[in-house]
């Protein structure tokens, strides 16, 4: 688990908190570099499972958690028939439990503070889905689900939710996709060119500090069309 230590924030006035799963991804290491800055404190487990909430006690960290980046996720590639239940189990756990009950965790945490914001990494197959992803493509729709839920629910508590579909990125994630639907996938694209972790966690960052304002959203942002 990345903790920044505290001594690297001694000069800033307010120290921000992120908490991040799915850190050791892709999205997440350029999520981490984008946000290692003076008035920030990271902590992003190395492997995010459920069994990881039962250790987590908001209580005790040393400021509430004003970002939490729910980034986690498990493709398993297979066609309906060949999905077994525990396929189905550890799928629907990593990409959408885990995000929901790390929302549970922290939400009171942030309604006791007045604020905070919460953000669900969904995915283009939560609504383009792909032939052989319906269970990732169904725990990632739910997702988007409980952006609308939580942010209509705790906006009067000055709590955002939002929700980004980063696209495809060559990610390790990625790294077995054949060549062929990397290259269906490409010509899908209007600009002709894919995106990158590093702009998609440059616009979380935005999205956090900048648009004040912004909750219940979903953004898409890649140029496929939706």
């Amino acid at each position: 688990m990345l903790v920044c230590p505290e001594s690297d924030y001694s000069l800033s006035k307010h120290v921000n908190q992120l908490f991040l799963t799915g850190g050791s991804g892709g999205l997440g290491r350029a999520i981490i570099d984008e946000f290692t800055r003076p008035n920030w404190k990271i902590t992003a487990p190395d492997r995010f499972d459920l069994d990881l909430l039962k250790k987590i006690n908001p209580t005790i960290t040393p400021q509430p958690v004003d970002l939490l980046v729910c980034a986690a996720g498990l493709v398993r590639d297979k066609r309906i028939s060949d999905v077994s239940d525990t396929d189905w189990d550890e799928i629907y756990a990593v990409n959408y439990q885990a995000a929901a009950d790390c929302s549970t965790v922290f939400l009171p945490v942030m309604i006791e503070r007045g604020g905070g914001h919460i953000l669900f990494i969904s995915s283009y197959s939560a609504i383009h889905p792909p032939i052989g992803q319906v269970a990732y493509a169904t725990a990632k729709a739910a997702l988007i689900g409980l952006t609308s839920d939580l942010a209509r629910q705790n906006g009067p508590f000055g709590i955002r939710v939002n929700c980004i579909l980063p696209g495809y990125m060559e990610t390790k994630m990625t790294q077995n996709v054949a060549q062929q639907r990397k290259a269906q996938i490409l010509a899908d694209h209007s600009l002709g060119r894919l995106n990158t972790p590093k702009k998609v966690s440059g616009f979380i960052r935005y999205l956090h500090e900048e648009m004040t304002e912004t909750s219940g959203q979903i953004f898409q942002l890649d140029n496929r069309p939706t």
